[in-house]
């Protein structure tokens, strides 16, 4: 791995001499020494060689060094705030009709719901992440090269639903094979299926259970299908099942989207902070007494009703 601009730089610049008749344009030449690392440890271990070194470099003829002036600067500047602060590059684009949006000209998936509307995306050196308002809809690694495009199986499962046709030859069920999603368990549910069924039928049940993995683990699916196969059943029922009676059995929870327990509010113990009363606890505690007043009368407002109103002038 080679990072250019991470060492000073310690080259030449050569310019020729401008009494030369023969060089008329002036041209410079610099070489910069660039590290080659094999891993980013290895780089940080440069990094902080190369600090050190500058440190005890003085510059010019001043008398303290770089880092004894860093030491009496040091105390005068401001904390670094506490929040993280965001260095991803945002972009707005509009999904397009195969459900993909363009950034940095690659091509990246998002579910097919969102076709023909604006998306927000944040871009970091290694990530994209897609937002329809607030809401994460989207995840992939960053490609690197122009042209390339991610497209993941799980976006496109709704049209697959009425398209089942599709997706033998589709480009996203390529990359998740490549990727290891789409496993030889699903291909063997996905044989048998069609032979029990027909072929359009045999997908649509394929489909439906590619659904599965949006609400349960993945290694519970697997256990799933590879039951659903022993069993000689393509229902999506029996996967589910299977899937849930693998995640019992590992202790784990039957689904992925299972809400988890509210945390606790954390309460606080110092003295000089103002402390919040909730009012519900203090009714359970001490209730309110009875309302002992008498009913209102509205003899007074029925007297309202026979006034005759005044003509304007």
């Amino acid at each position: 791995m080679e990072h250019p601009h991470l060492q000073p730089w310690t080259g030449t610049v050569t310019t020729p001499p401008p009494t030369c008749p023969k060089n008329k344009k002036s041209t410079s030449r610099s070489s910069v020494n660039t590290p080659t690392v094999q891993t980013l440890e290895e780089l940080n271990l440069r990094l902080g060689q190369f600090e050190e070194r500058e440190a005890g470099r003085r510059i010019g003829s001043r008398i303290r060094t770089i880092g004894q002036d860093f030491a009496q600067e040091a105390p005068h500047l401001l904390p670094l705030p506490a929040d993280p602060f965001e260095t991803a590059m945002t972009f707005y684009p509009r999904v397009d009709r195969y459900s993909r949006i363009t950034v940095k000209m690659c091509s990246y998936s998002v579910p097919a719901r969102f076709i023909d509307r604006k998306v927000t995306v944040h871009l970091t050196g290694d990530t994209l992440v897609v937002f329809e308002g607030r809401r994460e809809i989207a995840r992939h690694a960053r490609l690197a090269g122009r042209g390339l495009e991610h497209l993941v199986l799980d976006h496109y499962l709704e049209v697959l639903l009425r398209k089942p046709g599709a997706l033998d030859r589709s480009e996203a069920l390529h990359q998740a094979c490549a990727e290891g999603t789409f496993t030889a368990a699903h291909e063997a549910f996905w044989a048998m299926a069609k032979q029990q069924l027909d072929e359009d039928d045999g997908t649509t049940a394929l489909v439906r259970v590619l659904l599965l993995h949006r609400h349960q683990q993945h290694a519970d699916v697997i256990a799933g299908l590879r039951a659903a196969v022993k069993l000689g059943t393509c229902s999506e029922d029996v996967v589910a099942l299977e899937a849930r009676k693998a995640a019992q059995a590992a202790g784990r929870a039957p689904t992925v989207t299972a809400s988890p327990a509210a945390p606790k509010q954390p309460t606080s113990t110092d003295p000089q902070l103002p402390q919040v009363s909730h009012l519900t606890s203090r009714r359970l505690a001490k209730p309110l007494p009875d309302d002992v007043r008498p009913l209102p009368r509205l003899e007074q407002w029925d007297e309202l009703l026979h006034l005759h109103r005044k003509e304007s002038p």
